[in-house]
């Protein structure tokens, strides 16, 4: 499993296309606002480079960021969340997103504000669920 420090990595049983699309609905059906969504392989192409699928969905919900952000300024470089969505040179499919406690140990977020964005992981993994 590819994890860096304060990245954790699910793997995804659907190809990049369909985690994608996955992912965009869980996060519509709960309410979560879809600010972004980054084709760096396409960016690559359109440069006259290649490079492995990679798409991050930039996402969240502004009742839930900003009393972080008021909390801790700095955080909106982090905020709102990202999920990475790529593709590894083995073809395995994963969604990597930087960790609640490594935002929370980054930006000292208060312990009662953590719970504003612990629900990265469920999400990723009820979307990855779904049928």
């Amino acid at each position: 499993m590819p994890n860096a420090n304060g990245i954790a990595s699910i793997a995804s049983p659907f190809s990049v296309e369909a985690t994608l699309e996955k992912l965009k609905a869980f996060i519509a059906s709960k309410g979560l606002q879809l600010f972004a969504h980054i084709d760096h392989r396409a960016g690559a192409i359109a440069a006259g480079l290649d490079m492995q699928p990679a798409h991050v969905l930039i996402f969240g919900h502004a009742k839930a960021g900003t009393p972080l952000m008021v909390a801790s300024p700095l955080l909106a470089l982090d905020l709102p969340l990202r999920a990475l969505v790529w593709e590894d040179a083995g073809h395995k499919v994963w969604v990597s997103y930087n960790t609640p406690e490594y935002l929370a140990q980054r930006h000292a977020i208060p312990p009662d504000l953590l719970k504003n964005i612990s629900g990265v992981e469920p999400l990723i993994r009820a979307a990855l669920s779904a049928a």
